[in-house]
């Protein structure tokens, strides 16, 4: 049996509160007076208050922007070459700011495994190299990178550490989910567009895994996972010549809400478990609606999810490293002994990713 022995998260040191970021999207934008007033009714809906961006241009004025040009529409508009020079400055970095935050006291020597996750950013050598690197790890440190497999990518990172661990109780795995997703805004203004500009932060994520059995933490139980074909093109990320474009359709919460709750049921049954049985709801905050969509699916009426709901407004959604927030989040709180924890995510697919942890 697998465990986590600790979770640490960072965030940049930009911090947006969703008004400036909103002002800087009508900006713009240059919308009509009432396509406005529609923008702005929607960043209200949104349950965000503050998102964190490695970019400073999102709270300043056009004469103080670093990264875009300040003129009509930000033409020149930044290449992807430009945005993948910022994401290698800063993703590293940001990382190990997670990864200190994570292993604490750990030593650095006793990791045997790697796997850098994100979906936002890729180059070779990449950020498993920068991070063996910075850390000083053996060159013989086995390195595994979990590429463009969106908000879920964090549950697929702990399947693979805890089948490192299940084969060698020795395995200390480090994970690290590095996102900078703000580096891919887009200026037309389709509703792609803006639901994405409204949603999405930067943030990195780390988790320590062990194969250890006598060392304390939370015991990994089991995954479940399920692909919703007739979701496949509502959610995408796709590389063009000006960043990564997100597919990001308004049916998602819909196909959420129509198939989550046999998805829990098919999961817990899998772990011989049924819904009374589970104490925490970890589920990713990739929206408001996700959430709300989750809850009703569940029958829920008693704010089981409020944790999500707590990540989402201090931070947005920062694709796969989002989970593992709301996860540190309820392990810092009242957690008891032999309660269990369910968990999941969403990403490109349809692919709803779950899991199931005994504290």
């Amino acid at each position: 049996m697998s465990k986590i022995v600790s979770i640490g998260t960072a965030v940049p040191d930009c911090k947006h509160d969703q008004q400036n970021i909103l002002t800087f999207m009508k900006q713009v934008y240059a919308l009509s007076e009432t396509d406005s007033r529609k923008l702005q009714f929607l960043y209200k809906q949104a349950g965000i208050d503050t998102r964190y961006s490695v970019i400073p241009d999102y709270s300043a004025t056009a004469a103080d922007w670093q990264f875009y040009s300040p003129t009509e529409n930000l033409e020149p508009f930044p290449s992807v070459e430009d945005r993948m020079k910022v994401y290698k400055e800063y993703a590293a970095p940001l990382s190990i700011k997670a990864i200190d935050n994570c292993l604490g006291s750990f030593p650095v020597k006793d990791i045997t495994h790697l796997i850098t996750v994100s979906c936002t950013g890729m180059s070779a050598p990449g950020l498993d190299l920068e991070v063996l690197e910075l850390l000083h790890l053996p060159p013989t440190t086995c390195r595994t990178s979990v590429n463009f497999m969106g908000c879920y990518a964090a549950i697929h990172a702990l399947k693979i550490a805890n089948a490192f661990c299940l084969a060698d109780e020795n395995a200390n795995v480090l994970i690290v989910c590095t996102e900078l997703c703000t580096l891919h805004f887009q200026n037309e203004p389709t509703v792609e567009n803006m639901t994405s500009s409204m949603l999405f932060a930067d943030g990195a994520a780390a988790v320590l895994v062990t194969g250890n059995k006598k060392a304390a933490g939370i015991n990994i139980d089991n995954f479940y996972s399920l692909v919703v074909a007739k979701g496949s093109s509502d959610m995408a990320w796709d590389i063009s010549s000006k960043g990564f474009l997100m597919t990001l359709s308004s049916y998602i919460p819909d196909l959420i809400e129509e198939d989550f709750d046999g998805l829990a049921t098919n999961a817990l049954a899998a772990a011989k478990l049924k819904k009374e049985d589970i104490a925490h709801w970890c589920i990713h905050p990739g929206g408001k609606k996700i959430l709300e969509s989750v809850h009703k699916s569940l029958g829920f009426t008693n704010g089981q999810l409020q944790t999500a709901y707590d990540v989402l407004k201090d931070h947005g959604n920062m694709s796969s490293p989002t989970i593992l927030f709301v996860l540190k989040k309820i392990l810092s709180a009242t957690t008891k002994k032999g309660e269990k924890i369910f968990g999941a995510a969403f990403g490109p697919g349809l692919t709803m990713e779950t899991f199931i942890l005994s504290a």
